[in-house]
């Protein structure tokens, strides 16, 4: 798994990290399989995940599965709320599932961003709180998430990023890496519009095991990105997902190929 510089903080992540959002809002009988995703994830290297409020129980579970291997992750999380009060009630909670600190905090969807990061900078000089952040998965919002990135007060961003989502190339990947700060990849196998993807035949002159694998990929091809977190409820599919960090990485043809392959199966799937 290879790992890369998280902009300009120093930290080192592993190029595939773990996303939560829809797979982990799991009740207590089905927690084991939370547990199981983490440690193929974790045999296979991934060393950084990602939650939210947003996702119900996924950040106690995701707390809870990572047990004793909490020390060996990056744990981003994130603040969804609209007054200072409430964004303190969520930190609270977080730090009782990551052991009193969290990595990554991140305003979720720039919701209040101003009023949060005030205080988020006050538990980041408490070492309560790592690095901070700001996120959001709409284009129609990245002027915001602009205006929060040139203010200094962030340290990282979280834009979705795949060949049907490349909205973020235009101005946010170029700010970001002009600022230096580190970029998570949300969304790298898309919303569900890339799959099932193309034959396996297709897949050969690119040598990848996978469609999911093929965009992964894709995604790291671009080296502003740092990490990548594809979400899934299948520990097979975490390990899979995991050996695309191992590279190489594509060069421009391999890329438009995969563009390529990916717009042919969505018109398939208009065609439908």
């Amino acid at each position: 798994m290879q790992t890369r510089i998280f902009g300009t903080s120093g930290r080192q992540v592993t190029v595939i990290g773990l996303g939560t959002w829809r797979v982990f809002d799991l009740p207590p009988d089905r927690e084991d399989l939370a547990r199981s995703v983490v440690g193929a994830a974790f045999a296979a290297g991934v060393r950084f995940a990602d939650s939210s409020p947003m996702y119900g129980r996924a950040e106690a579970v995701l707390g809870r599965a990572l047990g004793e291997r909490r020390s060996e992750f990056i744990v981003a999380t994130k603040i969804w709320a609209s007054t200072p009060a409430e964004g303190r009630r969520q930190f609270e909670r977080q730090l009782a599932f990551y052991d009193g600190v969290v990595d990554v905090e991140q305003v979720h969807n720039v919701l209040a961003w101003s009023e949060q990061i005030e205080w988020m900078r006050h538990e980041r000089a408490t070492d309560r709180i790592g690095l901070l952040g700001a996120t959001h998965y709409d284009p129609r919002a990245f002027g915001e998430l602009e205006r929060v990135m040139r203010t200094g007060r962030i340290d990282a961003i979280q834009v979705p990023y795949n060949p049907a989502e490349r909205d973020a190339e235009a101005r946010i990947l170029p700010l970001a890496q002009e600022l230096g700060l580190g970029v998570i990849a949300m969304r790298p196998l898309g919303s569900g519009e890339l799959f099932p993807g193309p034959p396996p035949s297709e897949l050969r002159a690119l040598e990848v095991s996978s469609w999911a694998e093929a965009l992964l990929r894709w995604c790291l091809s671009d080296e502003r990105i740092h990490v990548a977190i594809p979400a899934t409820a299948d520990p097979e599919h975490a390990a899979e997902n995991a050996r695309a960090g191992d590279g190489p990485w594509f060069g421009p043809e391999e890329r438009a190929r995969v563009e390529q392959l990916a717009g042919l199966g969505r018109s398939r799937d208009t065609a439908s």
